[in-house]
């Protein structure tokens, strides 16, 4: 049996999100030129790799633009995350980085993009490795506290866990991606503009057909100025022409062909109310 001082000797490849995951290329979103002017680089490059995840960091917003993250479901692990610390990325530098200083004495919350239970899969050193990656404050949004005991964080946190009750997902495999909705009216508390939504994208095969699958988080933030308090949380189904119409991004052809519901618009929408009512 390995043990703790073994796994830690072991190296570990921090490679990324693998867009041939699923057998079909399914590539990174594409940034617009006023998003890639405000990217931190890390290696000459705007997209920073992790154990099973890449992501996107703003400079100016001190927060990722996206999250690119792979579930092996047939190799995941029960891994404990206790002992492991929130910290920022050693390898960027530290202005760009949202720390404990953003959530300390008030009602913010530390939001995984990435979930960690999503990430902690393969070998047993690098399902540790991810779930110590999971931790790193690139990897980290603010949400308001009510968010985690809310009935839509039934919705939005077990989308994945949805998809593999609801779908003969090929190979257990899926491709996730995810982030924050920047705005130009989002709140700024601490030098920090907080926002006010939240995407999910899931691609996935099903039969040998890649299918694509966009969801939006809305939070009602108005009452932040007076006392970070909360008033409403609301989930939806959009379309991926919608989803890179709100965040920017532009996502690959493979991508907006597998999305089969390409008329759905939040404003002609209804809130999810419960996971049975995803449409996959």
């Amino acid at each position: 049996m390995s043990t703790d001082a073994d796994l830690a000797n072991v190296p570990i490849d921090r490679s990324g999100y693998d867009p041939d995951f699923l057998g079909t290329s399914v590539t990174l979103p594409i940034l617009d030129a006023e998003a890639l002017q405000d990217a931190v680089l890390w290696e000459g490059s705007n997209v920073i790799p992790y154990t099973h995840f890449s992501l996107s960091l703003s400079k100016s917003r001190r927060l990722a633009r996206w999250v690119a993250w792979n579930i092996d479901g047939a190799a995941t692990k029960r891994l404990s995350r206790s002992g492991i610390d929130f910290n920022k990325d050693s390898r960027l530098p530290e202005e760009f980085q949202s720390g404990n200083e953003l959530y300390q004495g008030n009602r913010l919350d530390r939001g995984h993009i990435a979930r960690r239970a999503d990430l902690v899969w393969g070998e047993a050193a690098e399902a540790q490795q991810a779930n110590e990656d999971s931790f790193f404050y690139t990897n980290i949004a603010p949400q308001m506290d009510d968010f985690n005991q809310s009935s839509q964080e039934g919705i939005w946190g077990q989308l994945e866990n949805a998809l593999y009750e609801q779908v003969d997902v090929e190979n257990l495999c899926v491709s996730v991606f995810g982030g924050p909705v920047f705005q130009p009216g989002d709140q700024v508390y601490r030098g920090v503009g907080l926002p006010s939504e939240y995407w999910k994208l899931i691609v996935f095969k099903e039969g040998g057909v890649l299918k694509a699958r966009a969801f939006l988080l809305t939070q009602d933030l108005d009452q932040l100025r007076v006392a970070l308090m909360l008033d409403e949380f609301r989930v939806y189904q959009v379309s991926v022409g919608e989803l890179e119409q709100r965040t920017q991004l532009v996502f690959g052809e493979p991508v907006r062909l597998a999305d089969d519901l390409w008329a759905l618009r939040t404003e002609d929408n209804t809130p999810l109310s419960a996971l049975t009512d995803v449409e996959w």
